[in-house]
This record gives C-alpha cells, structure tokens and sequence, in this order.
C-alpha cells in the first residue's frame, strides 16, 4: 500500500510532466506503472508504507534490492533502465520540492545493454511490401486500406500510431500533412503523389461511412483501424518476401529516413521530418557515420 503522501507527489509529478515537458500519453502512462511499481516494492521492502520523509532515506541497499526484485520478474537489461530512469526523474523532481539529497537513487547505475539499430530495408525490398501487402486481404477495400497504411508508413516516414490517427477531414491528401507526434509535438510532412493516390484508392472502396471527425482508416466492422492489423499484414508480407523479423511497420519509417539520406537529403531537414527532439536519435534511425554527423553540426554552428 502506497502511502497518500506518496500518491499525491506521484499525481502532482505526473501533472508536472504533462504540462511543462510535453509528455505523451503513452509516456505518461509508463511513468505512471514504472514509479508506482517503485513505491510499491519500497513499501513491502520496509514493512510499512512510505511516507516523503521517508523516501528521502532511501539507501543504496534499498536500490540493490528494487533492481535485483525487478530482475527477478524476467524484466531485460532495456526495460530495467526505463523504470529506473522514470524512478530518478520522480526522485529528483521530489528532492527539490522537499529539500533532501537523492544521491543513492541518482547514483544507481543503469544496467548496461545493447541497443538495438533500427534496419531499414532496401528501396526494392520497400516497394516490395507495399505491392505485396494489396494482397493479404480478399476483401478489395481493404488490401486497399492495408496498402494505404504501408504506403504512408514509407512514403511520409509516419509512425504507425501517426497514420491511424488521421481522420476523415485529412481526406483527400493534402500536399502536406499537419502530424503531431510524441510529445504533441506538431510537424509538416510532404506527401508524395503514390501516397495521395493510395489513400484515395482506399477512401472510394472504403464501405464504411468516412466522418470529417472520425479515423480515416476504418477497421473489418468499422472503427478506428487497431495497429496490430497492420502488423499482421506486415508480418505476412515479410514471411513471403523472405524479410527478416525487423521488417515491422516501424522499419518503413526508418527506411524512408535512410533512402531520403542516401539519396542526398539534409539530416537537420529529415530529422524535422521524422519529428525527432534530438539530431543523434535520426543518427541512429538513418544509421549515419559520425563524420556525416559532425559536417551538419558544423554547418549548423559555423565558426566565427
């Protein structure tokens, strides 16, 4: 049982998140499970719930423990180092507020892991999926649909949560999109004709009425369309193409990141694309040497 001092610090925190840093839903509601999860173990660790006071005591011990309790959940390296980086942020956010020192929790190192590169495909093996992916349905609209999505996904570089959230009123396409991302983060992404004309296939075959305010891509029996649908066909098209299992709806938005770049494209202006915070994350996603990384910094901040 968490104690009520420690649940009001963990709404406020939330809230403070929210309003001041911009932090998705999502994000919020992994903050919520990874903190609440903390606070949990903490209580039963000491026998009695926690009081703010007494969070500030927390020891190196205490932290030890939590760590090796998690580990012992079958929770990887990865996912370790989220919680613990969601439990430093709360922890630090509420040491200011209480004026304690938080150093046993911010000195706990994060457990170290491989970071998984992103692997786009190849231009060929790209179009591949989209041609491919009108053919894992029967029902004419919806191979329509399905190859819309895909051809979205590669052709704007959106996120799969970013092309389900389009609604009627998008269509037709524009020749730029308004799309906001993490963080409700707002951004323009260009629209190619092959998209335009893909997602206009869709909306005449669609059998469902297409509401200015409801979703653009409708689900089997109506409604906004689930993103594991998409992930079937992907999953489909990739056992039939010969693809590896990285070759998910997210790797058609790193493959357009990638072709974009090696076809000459700026990284600053493909970063404003992708909606990326910081120009290292689209330095993974487009997997671009540090030498091609540090020419943009020096265009970017040329010396005086």
């Amino acid at each position: 049982m968490i104690s009520p001092a420690a649940r009001d610090a963990l709404a406020l925190w939330l809230d403070h998140q929210r309003a001041l840093r911009g932090a998705a839903a999502n994000t919020i509601t992994a903050y919520t499970g990874d903190v609440t999860e903390f606070l949990t173990f903490i209580t039963q660790h000491k026998g009695e719930p926690q009081g703010l006071g007494a969070l500030a005591q927390i020891s190196t011990s205490d932290m030890r423990a939590w760590m090796a309790h998690t580990r012992g959940h079958d929770v990887g390296a990865r996912s370790l180092a989220r919680k613990l980086s969601a439990v430093k942020s709360f922890v630090r956010w509420l040491a200011e507020r209480e004026g304690f020192e938080p150093t046993a929790v911010l000195a706990t190192r994060s457990p170290k892991f491989q970071r998984k590169l992103p692997r786009p495909l190849s231009v060929e093996a790209a179009k591949n999926v989209i041609d491919t992916a009108e053919f894992q349905s029967l029902t004419p609209w919806i191979a329509a649909r399905d190859q819309a999505v895909i051809t979205l996904l590669y052709g704007c570089g959106l996120r799969i949560s970013e092309a389900l959230s389009l609604t009627g009123a998008d269509a037709p396409l524009a020749n730029t999109l308004r799309i906001t991302g993490k963080g409700d983060k707002e951004r323009l992404v260009p629209v190619l004709p092959a998209a335009r004309a893909a997602v206009d296939a869709y909306t005449r075959a669609c059998p469902h009425p297409i509401e200015p305010d409801g979703p653009l891509f409708m689900g089997a029996r109506g409604g906004k369309l689930a993103p594991r649908a998409i992930q079937s066909v992907m999953a489909n098209v990739r056992a039939q193409l010969g693809l590896p299992a990285t070759a998910t709806p997210h790797a058609m938005r790193h493959s357009f990141a990638t072709h974009l770049l090696n076809a000459g494209g700026d990284l600053r202006a493909i970063q404003e694309l992708l909606g990326h915070a910081s120009l290292s994350t689209t330095q993974a996603y487009t997997g671009v040497d540090t030498a091609r990384l540090m020419e943009v910094y020096a265009r970017a901040h040329p010396k005086a």
